[in-house]
């Protein structure tokens, strides 16, 4: 504890009483903490007060010195389960001889500076409420109590309070209003507390099937929650209001609701998410280790990516799982319910039997933002829902479901949202107040100062117009409960980026800092890992795409960085991208591009080649040999794409990175020795006109040539597959080994949304620790562009003086 010692103790006042102002920040609000601190306090029978302000929570104490520093040393020690205490600083202050200990209404004078809570899973005891039928609140779809439930959803501004929520349009009944002022209930303060009587009320609202341009109308009966469950087990889909927005739900062992909703929602191939009413209801579908069981059941509850077993036994008394949930991904998206309405739609105990698989996927359309607004719901979710289970408690701002897997026994973020956001990451050095605009795919923004920076909810991909917006809304709450007012902005250096072009629009005179791609996902790798930028890092940066200082589509990167500066060290070699985003989508193309780039023919039995249609083939290889429309990339996620092919695993990708899933599954079938193949790693002739150009160049082509060569063995897909991640692999070590020849660094960061590939992942880490490196990975933000904007912010918003980026000494 920190103390400042001011003597203004009056002289008639008893030597052996003191008081202490005492304020406490961090997440020390909508998690019990005034309860907790008014609990305390009369337990040590100290007076006194307690209040919400901006700057966290602060409480005057008066008694005892014993008692005193008892308090004090339990203030942090014995915090409710859902604080964060980041700082407790204390002074004394003159004796005024109050009696008892209040809980004072908030104040919020002055700049924001205590932390919002994440939403969070419904605890045991609201769970116990939920389910018996003798109390009050017995299957109240909204329970919840100062240890759980929504809080950055519904906070329109802080000090958090009913009147700052949106749960201000509901005012308490009675009873209550007793718990809500009582301090020995579990309820007191709580600021989302409601009950059957004042809280808010579902409402189930049906689409006439006969003609889906009527407008919904009110389901019959007096149960909404009954109802939806009967409607899911006869396999309608229905949009059900979640804490951040809606989700789109259905039986997910109804082969005919899955594949339905994934042709209404124009969802390709990709994975919908699970959500299972009990562990054992998948653990015949999927590998659960004890770290992956601590996600699934902890807090915050987010989706957990879980390897499947391959060719499950049928379990007896298990739920089925319909085939289109996931089609050929290794990897099954699970949650557990989290609200009381999620427990309510899977069935309490004596509940008629029901689904107990449920698909949860996102509330929109491919590519916009969830739904968060109840009139918007009806009209964008018109045509892909059957139903919809809403309610009246408004959702201030969008939060989509987190998604991490575990990796060498600790997690990764493949998406950091729901039960994480707002929370901030503590920086290793300080920086100006700045706003971070993120990238263009898997938007997330940053605001930062100090050393702490908060990273929005995800957000979404920033073509469409509503995401734009959503943008918009979530930047100026974040402002709002955090109190940064940016006086620099930084965005990635495409000029084609949307998210770019927000930041040119709303400079007001604040100055601009353009931060390279890699540069900020290195950043991002070191700052989260506590680095002070005193020592540059040798940064592995691969991905799909990132603007390149030549104007080429980097990728594939090996760079000397620390915060101010990068060099280039080394790349993959270029090979041209024809046609941009359809090449992306048609793996085949880019495989095509890589054999014409490695001097390899087109022949007839390769199925890339025979996967392209002989008019598009023509097409392709005139614009290759003229260079038409052909920017020449390094990227390693289109070499993934183009040995995908290559192989005859995928050849068409109706989602992000489906090309690459699939080799990683594939390769994941192959066993263990499955061998590798050669990258020839050279080094490049300087050249002065071309500053940008890596020392060192990756060169695929003997490994095309050996996968071809594997071809026409007759060689398994599965085994190129995992041939082809030991080479990538190795190709990490052997280019890190020669970059700490060169420069004597052994920190490397592995960084960039290839690195979501674990298999990849784990075997690069593992070859460069066996090396002597010392290995960072991401552990707080996404290694893909979710965790962009953090490397942004400390690179761009640096109390050092800023460079202009190119060149180490």
């Amino acid at each position: 504890m920190t103390t400042g010692q001011v003597d203004r103790t009056p002289a008639t006042a008893p030597a052996t009483t003191a008081r202490r102002r005492i304020t406490v920040r961090g997440v020390v609000q909508g998690v019990g903490f005034r309860p907790f601190v008014h609990t305390l306090a009369t337990g040590l029978g100290l007076a006194g007060h307690v209040t919400n302000t901006g700057e966290g929570v602060v409480a005057e104490v008066e008694g005892g010195p014993e008692a005193l520093a008892r308090f004090g040393e339990r203030i942090s020690g014995d915090a409710p389960p859902l604080a964060v205490v980041e700082g407790v600083e204390g002074e004394d202050i003159a004796v005024v001889g109050e009696p008892g200990f209040r809980i004072l209404p908030s104040h919020g004078h002055g700049p924001s500076r205590t932390l919002v809570s994440p939403d969070a899973a419904t605890c045991d005891a609201c769970l116990a409420e939920l389910a018996d039928p003798a109390d009050r609140r017995h299957r109240h779809p909204f329970v919840s109590c100062t240890h759980c439930g929504p809080r950055f959803t519904i906070v329109n501004a802080l000090p958090y309070d009913r009147a700052l929520t949106t749960m201000d349009r509901f005012p308490m009944c009675r009873r209550c209003a007793q718990e809500y002022a009582d301090p020995a209930d579990r309820r007191f303060h709580a600021q989302p507390i409601a009950c059957h009587d004042c809280g808010p009320r579902l409402r189930l609202l049906t689409a006439d099937p006969g003609d889906r341009g009527l407008p919904p109308r009110p389901a019959p009966g007096p149960d909404p929650v009954a109802a939806t469950r009967r409607l899911l087990a006869d396999g309608a889909i229905v949009a059900v209001k979640g804490l951040g927005g809606y989700h789109l739900v259905c039986d997910a062992s109804h082969d005919a609701a899955v594949t339905l909703l994934r042709r209404r929602k124009a969802r390709g191939d990709k994975p919908f998410a699970l959500m299972a009413r009990h562990l054992a209801d998948i653990e015949h579908l999927v590998r659960v280790r004890a770290g992956e069981r601590a996600l699934l059941t902890g807090p915050q509850r987010p989706i957990v990516l879980l390897r499947r077993i391959p060719d499950p036994a049928p379990a007896p008394g298990a739920p089925a799982l319909s085939e289109a949930v996931a089609p050929g991904s290794p990897d099954l998206g699970v949650m557990l319910p989290y609200t009381p309405l999620h427990h309510l739609l899977l069935g309490l105990p004596g509940d008629p039997d029901g689904p107990r698989l449920l698909v949860m996927t996102s509330g929109n359309l491919a590519g916009e933002p969830i739904v968060t607004d109840d009139e918007e719901a009806l009209r964008r979710l018109a045509r892909l829902a059957d139903a919809w289970l809403t309610h009246d408690r408004p959702i201030r701002i969008p939060c989509d479901d987190s998604v991490v897997r575990l990796s060498d026994g600790e997690p990764l973020f493949v998406r950091r949202s729901r039960g994480h956001a707002p929370l901030p990451v503590p920086l290793p050095v300080p920086v100006r107040p700045a706003l971070a605009t993120g990238g263009d795919l898997k938007n997330v923004l940053c605001l930062a100062e100090g050393r702490r920076a908060w990273l929005s909810a995800h957000i979404g991909d920033m073509d469409d117009f509503a995401t734009q917006v959503a943008f918009e809304r979530a930047e100026a709450h974040l402002e709002q409960v955090t109190g940064v007012r940016p006086q620099l902005l930084a965005a990635d250096r495409h000029p084609g980026y949307r998210s770019g072009r927000w930041a040119e629009r709303h400079t007001d005179g604040r100055p601009l800092v353009r931060v390279q791609h890699h540069h900020a996902h290195i950043a991002a790798a070191m700052a989260e890992h506590g680095l002070d930028g005193g020592r540059p890092v040798i940064g592995v940066a691969f991905d799909g795409t990132g603007y390149g200082d030549d104007h080429a589509v980097w990728g594939g990167e090996i760079l000397l960085a620390d915060y101010d500066r990068y060099h280039r060290f080394g790349q993959l070699a270029y090979v041209p991208l024809p046609g941009g985003d359809t090449t992306v989508r048609r793996p085949y193309r880019m495989a095509l591009a890589h054999l014409r780039a490695a001097g390899l023919d087109w022949a007839e039995d390769l199925p890339c080649v025979a996967a392209c249609p002989p008019d598009e083939r023509r097409l392709l290889a005139r614009q290759l040999e003229r260079d038409l429309n052909c920017v020449p990339t390094s990227s390693m996620g289109r070499l993934f794409d183009a040995v995908s092919s290559l192989a005859g695993i995928c050849h068409h990708a109706g989602f992000e990175a489906q090309a690459a899933v699939a080799l990683e599954a594939a390769a994941l079938t192959a066993g263990e020795d499955a061998g590798s193949y050669p990258f020839d790693l050279r080094v490049a002739a300087a050249d002065p006109r071309r500053p940008a150009a890596a020392e060192t160049v990756a060169d695929p082509a003997p490994l095309l040539a050996a996968v071809i060569a594997d071809l026409r063995r007759g060689t398994a897909p599965s085994l190129i597959a995992a041939r082809f991640h030991t080479a990538v692999a190795d190709l990490v070590r052997r280019s890190c080994v020669l970059a700490r020849e060169r420069t004597a660094l052994d920190t490397v960061a592995l960084t960039g949304g290839v690195f979501a590939n674990t298999l990849l992942a784990e075997a690069a880490a593992r070859l460069l620790r066996e090396d002597g490196f010392t290995v960072l990975r991401h552990r707080r933000v996404p290694p893909n562009d979710g965790g962009l904007a953090l490397g942004q912010i400390v690179v761009a918003a640096r109390t050092t003086p800023l460079y202009g980026g190119v060149g180490l000494p």
